[in-house]
């Protein structure tokens, strides 16, 4: 798939994750577990660290303020969604859903 489905996949996921994050804040302490074992597995990737710990200080914000970047329609909240430590709070269905319309929303 192209750069136009996978933006639009991390686009949905990120509003998804927006729209539920007042009523479950549990999702920024994962979101911090998922950045503290991919700062240990990806240690030489300065480039990576350095979103990660972007990320860490956003996740201290009010969730207002998560939410904001998560939705922003920029190129920092393209870049930021790109490596979003949101990873594992959507259902495997969820997901699967969302790729599904969006695949079906991308011209062939």
């Amino acid at each position: 798939m192209d750069h136009e489905y996978q933006d639009r996949v991390s686009e949905e996921m990120a509003g998804r994750i927006a729209s539920g994050l007042r009523d479950h804040p549990e999702w920024i302490e994962v979101a911090r577990a998922n950045l503290d074992r991919w700062s240990r597995r990806n240690r030489d990737a300065p480039g990576l660290l350095r979103c990660y710990a972007q990320w860490r200080e956003l996740l201290d914000r009010l969730v207002e303020q998560i939410r904001a970047v998560l939705t922003a329609k920029t190129d920092e909240g393209q870049r930021l969604r790109q490596n979003s430590p949101f990873v594992g709070v959507l259902s495997p269905s969820e997901v699967r859903e969302i790729k599904r319309r969006c695949h079906d929303a991308t011209p062939a």
